[in-house]
This record gives C-alpha cells, structure tokens and sequence, in this order.
C-alpha cells in the first residue's frame, strides 16, 4: 500500500509535484485504512491530500542541504541491493529451518 511513499528530498532534478502527491495520497490512504473514499469523504480526503502535499512541499523548500544532491539511478540501485540483501536473508532464514540442526 506505501509504495509511492519513498525518499523525495534533494534529487536532481528535483521531485515533481506530482511525485509528492503521489505519496502524500498513498501517506493518506495508509492512515485512513481507505483506498477509494465514499463520496461523503472524498471532500475530506482531497484536501488531506493537499494540505499534505502543500506542507511537504513547503518543508523542502526550507531544508538546508550540505552534501551533493541525489540521483534516481543511484538510489535504484540502492533499493536494488537492499532487495538483494533480504532475499538472501530470507533463503538463509528458510534452509535454516528446512536443514535440522547436526545431532552429536
């Protein structure tokens, strides 16, 4: 359910707009348990959506950075390994339980 909700902060090029509504809806939908509002929330929904996007938006705008921006292929590759990583992790968690333990 959160997985538009990632790391947005100090890319070249910057994240659009859309990117941080985009997780800003997913942020929303997490928190509320709704994917879809009724009608009679959907007022109330866009405009958490908004607001969201609006402060989130406004908190970038007045980080200070120190370091060089980030690049999304960097951090795909980042994600990638970490992929990597905990699937190695699982398949040795299994063979583990799978493999008893050698009796004296």
């Amino acid at each position: 359910m959160c997985r538009n909700i990632k790391l947005l902060h100090h890319f070249e090029p910057p994240s659009t707009r859309e990117e941080i509504r985009d997780s800003a809806l997913q942020y929303v939908r997490k928190l509320s348990g709704m994917r879809e509002p009724s009608r009679a929330n959907r007022r109330a929904f866009e405009k958490a959506v908004d607001d969201i996007t609006a402060t989130i938006t406004r908190l970038f705008d007045s980080l200070e950075t120190n370091g060089p921006p980030r690049t999304r292929e960097a951090e795909k590759l980042k994600a990638q390994q970490r992929g990597l990583k905990r699937e190695e992790q699982m398949r040795t968690r299994i063979l583990r339980k799978m493999v008893p333990p050698p009796t004296a």
